[in-house]
């Protein structure tokens, strides 16, 4: 009996879902999931085919800026205020200075500085100092920049959880931040509603360090750059040489570090494009992690487990997917809290459904043993009862011959001798050895007169007692047993013989089934050895002698070379000691067919 298929209880799969659903919320809280979110969210930027960020621009004071100028770090300002004329010279269209002029130096620099951003028009001065109220003494203060029509902007950078820049703020220490005072100069104020909570945006990075156009500041300081390079563009001035350590990891350009005013520019290039990414909504967050939780416990009710763990593979690789959609259209959906709870529920939905399985199959198994168990003892007693109602028949129909019991048991047991001896299978000889008992069944059909005459038959009578095959044959015929169909083929063949000249249908050789030859010569050796009213019993020498004499004639040349091998293991005339009980009956009359 096959199992059926196991459904888990209800109460264990809502237990699987609040433990995936606990999980993903501790793991989130514990920020253990920081660093694969991070790397998912790589992989979002590098899959979305977006275009490199075309209205931004790094100067970059570089390796190659120091080489060439021969100057140390910290640049004398006036050289900063130099650039800051080529910049304005070749039509910026706004210029971010990120380098940090609080404190002050000498006053010839500090004045060059000053009176260049005047002539421009003001910049944004990027800075990491404020007092927390809004305030910067960048070149003296808040006053002295709004004389030359600049503005101070915070510049800091903090890394995420995941050791990351990911975002940008809308202001620090209540300074706006670089995004936020260069699109209030440009005319373009960014409001509130445009920075998720916590007041920070994501930055919309096109690709990994390098993919803004970079110059360096020597070059743009002696003129080496395409008329058109600055035209209508923001430009972001600061140091990109690791030796001065403004580079951070992002989550684009795998292990490779951007530095600051790469980082600024990205953030200002995406508030120019209105901050389009933004984060979904934290009630979305926890409605995917209770969704994802719940749907391989909800699909494991109504699919076998191989199915449901191929549909939470699917369900997992849709949710990527859709992850992506979303982000290449806007909205950042946090990847790995939903899929933590999607395969922790997952795993526990095909433990609970393997731990339910292997319990209903045992308990089926048991079933099935006690059931088995039935079926044999039944099947056994059924089996016996037909061996017993056969051997009865056998019986009844051999006492009205004046035989004995004996013989039919002596006659079985040789045939299955002489069957196992020319190489029947072991289960076709017991069906032999039983199906051999009823070989006379058709001798209900002859009178008395004819079956208990103690003389020779005549004519007529011996015809009549020939047709005890086809009337057996007729007895037994169309039965889906095994053992009544052979039984039928032995009742009408068993007299047939080698050489054609026997009845009922005169069949020759190989043309008699196999069994009704080996049931001839063991029906005819007993009968010469057993005594009968119209006979004795022959000596078993002279009833070997006959059998060996009438091979190629009556019986099958290689089944007498057989029985003779085999001979010697026949009990005497009347020993049933080597007999199966059930073949035993008492005894009876019984007659040898002429």
């Amino acid at each position: 009996m096959r199992p059926r298929s196991t459904r888990p209880r209800l109460s264990a799969l809502v237990a699987v879902v609040l433990t995936a659903v606990a999980l993903a919320a501790a793991a989130q809280a514990a920020n253990v999931l920081d660093g694969l979110e991070r790397d998912s969210l790589a992989v979002r930027f590098e899959l979305r085919d977006a275009p490199p960020h075309r209205d931004v621009v790094v100067v970059a004071i570089d390796d190659a800026t120091f080489s060439q100028l021969q100057v140390h770090w910290p640049f004398k300002r006036s050289l900063h205020g130099r650039m800051i004329e080529r910049l304005h010279a070749a039509g910026t269209r706004e210029i971010v200075y990120d380098v940090q002029f609080s404190e002050p130096t000498s006053p010839r620099e500090d004045g060059a500085l000053y009176d260049a951003a005047g002539r421009a028009g003001g910049a944004v001065l990027v800075t990491a100092e404020t007092d927390g109220h809004g305030h910067t003494n960048v070149l003296g203060g808040d006053a002295n920049l709004r004389a030359v029509h600049a503005r101070a902007a915070a510049g800091n950078l903090s890394n995420d959880s995941s050791g990351a820049i990911t975002r940008f703020p809308r202001e620090v220490g209540g300074v706006g931040s670089v995004p936020v005072v260069t699109l209030a100069r440009l005319g373009r104020p960014l409001p509130a509603s445009a920075f998720s909570g916590g007041g920070k945006a994501w930055i919309d990075f096109r690709g990994g360090p390098g993919t803004v156009r970079t110059l360096s500041f020597a070059d743009v300081l002696r003129g080496r750059f395409a008329p058109d390079a600055f035209r209508g563009k923001v430009v972001v001035v600061g140091a990109t040489t690791p030796t001065l350590q403004d580079v951070h990891p992002t989550p684009v350009g795998g292990t490779a570090l951007m530095a600051g005013p790469e980082v600024q520019a990205n953030a200002i290039a995406t508030a120019l494009n209105g901050n389009p990414l933004r984060s979904a909504p934290a009630p979305v967050g926890w409605l995917l992690v209770i969704g994802l939780a719940l749907a391989t416990p909800l699909l494991r009710l109504r699919l076998r487990i191989g199915a449901t763990a191929a549909a939470a593979v699917a369900l997992g690789a849709a949710y990527v997917v859709a992850a992506q959609i979303a982000f290449d259209g806007g909205t950042v959906l946090a990847a790995v809290p939903p899929m933590l709870a999607l395969v922790v529920s997952a795993v526990g939905t095909i433990v609970v459904s393997h731990v339910a399985e292997t319990f209903e199959r045992r308990r089926v198994a048991h079933s099935n043993e006690l059931l088995e168990q039935a079926v044999r003892e039944r099947t056994e007693e059924l089996r016996d009862t037909q061996l017993e109602v056969i051997g009865r028949l056998g019986a009844a129909v051999e006492s009205r011959d004046h035989e004995t019991g004996v013989h039919i048991a002596r006659m079985s047991a040789l045939c299955h001798r002489l069957a196992l001896a020319v190489g029947m299978d072991a289960r076709e000889a017991d069906l032999l050895r039983h199906a051999s008992a009823m070989h006379d069944i058709g001798k209900i059909g002859i009178p008395d007169r004819i079956l208990q005459k103690p003389g020779k038959l005549d004519a007529e009578e011996w015809e009549k007692m020939k047709t005890h095959t086809t009337v057996g044959g007729h007895i037994l015929a169309g039965s889906r047993a095994p053992l009544i169909r052979m039984a039928e083929t032995i009742a009408l063949t068993h007299h047939e013989r080698w050489d054609g000249g026997g009845y009922p249908n005169g069949l020759a050789g190989d043309e008699i089934p196999l069994v009704g030859r080996v049931a001839a010569i063991c029906d005819v050796f007993d009968a010469l050895i057993s005594e009968r009213p119209y006979k004795g019993a022959w000596p078993m020498a002279e009833a070997v002698a006959e059998i060996e004499r009438l091979s190629g004639s009556h019986f099958d040349p290689r089944l007498v070379t057989a029985f003779l091998e085999i001979v010697e293991q026949v009990p005497a005339p009347g020993d049933a000691a080597d007999f199966p009980a059930e073949l035993l009956l008492e005894p009876g009359a019984y007659r040898i067919d002429r």
